[in-house]
């Protein structure tokens, strides 16, 4: 049977005991309720998924990711990893069959088909005049109302684990990801952390769509969505900013990946990443080895906290 290739992430499960609290950050941080039932709160983004962040009531913990399996028998093919369930049909929000898994780390792994999806929330565009679009909104000036980041889909997620190595060959041979930069420390053999995107073929792709990255405790270090634009982001900042919020890193443009980021704290220390114009990689691009220094370092803006490598929220 054709080895499982997961096409892409499609949302997080995390716990709090709050859900007022939980479903007031998400807003400001720019998503959209979706769905909530009595112990849980469903938020999308302005793409077609029907929902990207999953908060379960209970002691703040996280629980897990889900990953859109393409169709066929990718489904059939899952129920034979280590730890798989069998499939099942899915009783919540946009259907579909799913196949759990859970990861060398405890963490559940959900792969999903079938998903209904939804209708896309209307997002203007900001025009800009700028290199060889000058005059794309001539005449009209340029004007923002004080406002969040509007989030289009979810992107990545970023494991810190003290088992790197066993959990980076776990996430390639169960999801069929592929490695875009493996990290090394002094011996090019001792390999720190990984940044992996999915196997679409000659589909162009996000540089990653997971990183694993060693750390004492293993844990969840941040969730990734990517925003409309640059604009997006700063709005988003400066409205974050006014609301009291834990800013954990940014603003600032990743070396890898190349993405302007900006990350913060929600109200248990999980961290969410805005993001916008990442780099996108096929089967054509080869795997790469570099040394941390280069790995983490920005083309500009602030260099990470001390705290943010190995951070991780349990």
């Amino acid at each position: 049977m054709e080895r499982l290739r997961v096409s892409d992430l499609a949302y997080i499960r995390l716990q709090a005991p709050d859900l007022d609290k939980a479903e007031e950050f998400l807003v400001d941080f720019g998503l959209v309720r979706a769905e909530r039932t009595r112990d849980r709160l469903y938020m999308r983004g302005s793409d077609a998924a029907p929902f990207l962040h999953v908060t379960h009531r209970g002691e703040p913990r996280f629980l897990g990711t889900g990953w859109y399996a393409p169709g066929g028998d990718a489904l059939k093919a899952a129920t034979a990893l280590p730890s798989a369930t069998g499939i099942e049909t899915v009783d919540e929000l946009g259907g579909g069959q799913r196949v759990r898994l859970t990861d060398p780390d405890g963490f559940k792994v959900e792969l999903v088909q079938g998903q209904h999806r939804v209708e896309p929330l209307a997002v203007e565009e900001t025009l800009l005049n700028f290199g060889w679009a000058g005059l794309r909104r001539a005449g009209t000036e340029q004007r923002f109302p004080r406002r969040p980041s509007r989030v289009k889909r979810i992107a990545h997620y970023v494991l810190t684990t003290p088992q790197v190595v066993r959990a980076i060959a776990w996430y390639r041979e169960a999801l069929g990801l592929v490695c875009s930069d493996d990290i090394y420390v002094d011996d090019k053999a001792n390999i720190v952390g990984s940044f992996n995107r999915c196997d679409r073929g000659a589909d162009y792709v996000d540089h990653h769509v997971f990183f694993c990255r060693t750390g004492p405790l293993a844990g969840l270090n941040h969730i990734s969505f990517e925003v409309q634009d640059i604009d997006d982001v700063m709005l988003g900042h400066e409205h974050l900013v006014a609301k009291g919020y834990r800013h954990m890193w940014g603003v600032g443009r990743h070396y890898l990946g190349s993405q302007i980021f900006d990350y913060w704290c929600d109200p248990w220390g999980r961290v969410h990443e805005h993001w916008t114009d990442s780099d996108r990689l096929n089967h054509t691009e080869p795997p790469r080895l570099r040394t941390r220094e280069e790995a983490f370092k920005v083309q500009w803006g602030p260099r990470a906290p001390a705290i943010f490598h190995s951070y991780a929220t349990p």
